[in-house]
């Protein structure tokens, strides 16, 4: 027994050692075939986009940048493989710093053109490498310096309510913001819009971020603002109010009835605790009354708080008796 297991061991060796040399050459040639073809693919010619940062600097403390520049070039260069592999992940393009004095045109405006912005990178990349495009093809920027105005900010777009809610209110945070922009735009401006919004089905509070409408020319402080979206519960409620007779002669005297009618209306449950009936009048006109003789007198609601809907009395008409003094 002794003896079959040590043939065996020694088999299982001999195999073993056989399979593991034929994979290691297998693994050699593998890997040196792959270093051939890489070396010939790197060695190719192509066209890559790379991104260069782009910041502008040395700009004077009163002067306030008004426009939204770009912060990246996206330059297509042509050269060999590896050259193009060491810009992507080697990291060897420094960012293209502009001076704000050698391309200010004045007026409030500066440009680079594309012979300026080509000319910077040349000085950046190999001398083999060739520029093909830059996007943008220019960099541009406006500037004023510091003249701003305080404006309020606006709801553009829908905001709809769920079912039997209603948007009792929408604030936002700041409620105010800083623009900077040429004299002109500033008189002309009164108010900064949200992005365009359309929100629907809004049954409990809502909040979130969202940003200004960009003006060319208009930098605005903050760029973004909270807004606060509270709906409310519709309900229809009632109340009590005296009927009040108008354009009466003198010596004559409307009376009706009854004296007082209900006004129906619908309102947010968490508004009519702060509904009264002194924020209604009811009246009955009698320059009416004698242009359209009845039995009945019509009434009409003439004040009530702006925020109630569908407002109505019950009943629309009374029964009235004109008295003399």
């Amino acid at each position: 027994m002794g003896r079959l297991s040590d043939t065996l061991h020694l088999v299982r060796n001999f195999f073993f050692n056989l399979v593991n040399k034929e994979f290691l050459i297998f693994l050699f040639f593998l890997l040196l075939s792959g270093a051939f073809w890489l070396i010939t693919t790197m060695n190719e010619t192509y066209e890559k986009e790379i991104p260069i940062p782009l910041r502008l600097e040395g700009m004077p403390k009163n002067v306030v940048v008004t426009s939204d520049t770009e912060d990246t070039l996206r330059v297509t260069v042509r050269d060999r493989g590896y050259v193009l592999a060491s810009y992507l992940y080697g990291g060897n393009i420094m960012p293209l710093r502009l001076n704000f004095n050698t391309y200010n045109k004045g007026n409030g405006r500066g440009s680079a053109s594309t012979s300026d912005l080509q000319k910077l990178i040349y000085q950046r990349i190999f001398k083999s490498s060739r520029i093909t495009s830059i996007k943008p093809d220019k960099f541009e920027y406006t500037y004023n310096n510091g003249e701003s105005k305080l404006v309020s900010v606006s709801l553009a777009g829908k905001i709809l309510p769920g079912k039997s809610y209603y948007l009792s209110k929408i604030k936002f945070t700041p409620e105010f913001v800083t623009i900077y922009a040429e004299k002109n735009k500033l008189d002309s401006i009164k108010t900064m819009f949200t992005e365009k919004l359309n929100i629907a089905n809004v049954t409990d509070t809502l909040e979130q971020t969202v940003s200004l409408t960009k003006i060319r020319g208009v930098k605005a402080l903050p760029s973004t603002v909270k807004m606060s979206i509270y709906p409310d519960v519709l309900t229809e409620e009632s109340i009590e109010v005296p009927i009040t007779a108008v354009n009466m002669p003198e010596g004559k005297v409307l009376r009706t009835f009854p004296s007082r009618v209900k006004v129906l209306f619908t309102t947010g449950a968490s508004m009519y605790r702060g509904i009264h009936a002194e924020q209604f009048r009811v009246e009955a006109d009698y320059n009416e009354i004698q242009d359209h003789p009845s039995e009945k007198c019509s009434i009409r609601v003439v004040m009530a708080p702006s925020s109630l809907r569908n407002i109505r009395t019950e009943p629309e008409q009374v029964d009235y008796l004109i008295e003399a003094q």
